[in-house]
């Protein structure tokens, strides 16, 4: 939703300083269908003209990019681009397969031919595009007229499409933008930040990464993993809308319940392993894939899956080691205890009382002795007052 945010706001500026167009530069595999709409319905009501080109030369715009770019009211592509990919498709870590839901097909032809008729594009091309997934260059897109222009810089385009009349909610304006500066819009820190964490990949990290950190916090409190899980899950909420597939949270939660109960068990069993494997699987069925939510390639989504399995590897890997130092600390015997009677020679004199560093067992400690210590003589650990060694001369 931070680029439909930032584009509103985009526009808002446009209109409000006097600017001849919006430039959206597209090279994307898709994205949220809501955020779509929502940059849609903005470029059907703008006050100012939208131009999207699909830059740099060999990116794609697919799916989601598709769609807004048949919306633009100018419509151009660099060479070696490609568009198209636009048919619904439902993913699973499983796999994935072609919606055939008339529903879903028929809504989001809709979108696209709707809008492609309403800027005098090819309407056949466009409802291939979802219908029968169609790619198309930028050669055989301006050939078949899904597109009105091919330019390899934004200078060349600017010139190009000077004098064009534009048909706008508000009636018919002529472009104005031959040897026109160009001011890039840079998001605000709130949008570029929610940009950066709506990123399924990164917000399915974040959400995998907090977990086991909270998992860590709890087992071993006081190292601030609490802290650190709490703020990454947080933000994962924030980036994903808090729209959570619910199979999903219900893995992660079972998963996160088994490695505690691990922790609290000797060794590190079937039940560790099992909730390392769920929290992984939650992980990628954590971001809802139906197709009405989202519209991505193929291509990202293998991608994305590939990364949080990876991830996931990483840091149960991670977790696993710190899991296995907790446990051995926690088996070891208690010092205190053990200690007492042992024999330590202090290197230096010290007053009755006065606290000084010893060496026991390879170790620096704090000791004191009532009677005072005497460098080079044997000493008896008889106490501990909390990190302090209580000393007695050990006498034969």
């Amino acid at each position: 939703m931070a680029h439909a945010d930032a584009f509103a706001d985009a526009l808002e500026v446009a209109s409000r300083e006097g600017y001849s167009a919006v430039l959206v530069v597209i090279s994307t595999p898709g994205g949220s269908v809501d955020a779509m709409l929502r940059i849609i319905e903005r470029i059907d009501n703008s006050p100012v003209p939208v131009v999207a080109y699909v830059y740099p030369a060999g990116t794609t715009a697919w799916s989601a990019g598709t769609y807004i770019l048949m919306a633009s009211h100018v419509a151009a592509m660099a060479p070696n681009t490609v568009i198209g990919s636009c048919q619904p498709i439902s993913y699973s870590p499983l796999g994935s397969a072609p919606v055939e839901d008339d529903k879903i097909i028929n809504a989001l032809v809709a979108v696209m031919s709707t809008h492609a008729e309403s800027r005098n594009r090819n309407l056949t091309l466009a409802r291939d595009f979802v219908v029968k997934n169609a790619n198309v260059d930028d050669i055989e897109a301006y050939e078949y007229g899904a597109i009105e222009y091919r330019a390899d810089s934004v200078a060349r385009l600017l010139e190009a499409i000077d004098g064009r009349a534009v048909l706008l909610a508000s009636g018919v304006v002529t472009l104005n933008t031959r040897g026109a500066a160009v001011d890039v819009y840079s998001m605000r820190p709130r949008e570029a930040i929610l940009n950066a964490i709506s990123d399924p990949t990164v917000s399915s990290i974040l959400f995998l990464v907090g977990l086991f950190a909270l998992i860590y916090g709890f087992s071993a409190p006081g190292h601030g993993g609490e802290i650190l899980g709490g703020i990454a899950i947080l933000l994962a909420l924030i980036g994903m809308g808090f729209d959570i597939n619910v199979v999903s949270a219900v893995m992660m939660v079972i998963g996160a319940i088994l490695l505690i109960y691990e922790l609290a068990t000797p060794g590190f069993g079937i039940l560790g392993i099992s909730g390392v494997v769920i929290l992984t699987f939650g992980a990628l069925f954590l971001v809802p894939f139906s197709p009405e939510k989202w519209a991505v390639s193929g291509d990202w989504y293998s991608t994305f899956t590939y990364m949080i399995v990876a991830v996931g590897i990483c840091v149960a890997a991670l977790f696993l080691f710190a899991a296995i130092k907790v446990l051995q600390v926690r088996r070891r015997p208690p010092i205190v205890g053990t200690m007492i009677g042992d024999i330590v020679i202090p290197t230096e004199n010290a007053r009755p009382g006065e606290v000084i560093f010893v060496v026991y067992r390879g170790e620096y400690w704090q000791a004191k002795s009532a009677e005072g210590i005497v460098a080079g003589k044997k000493y008896r650990i008889s106490g501990k007052e909390g990190v302090v060694l209580v000393l007695e001369e050990s006498r034969p």
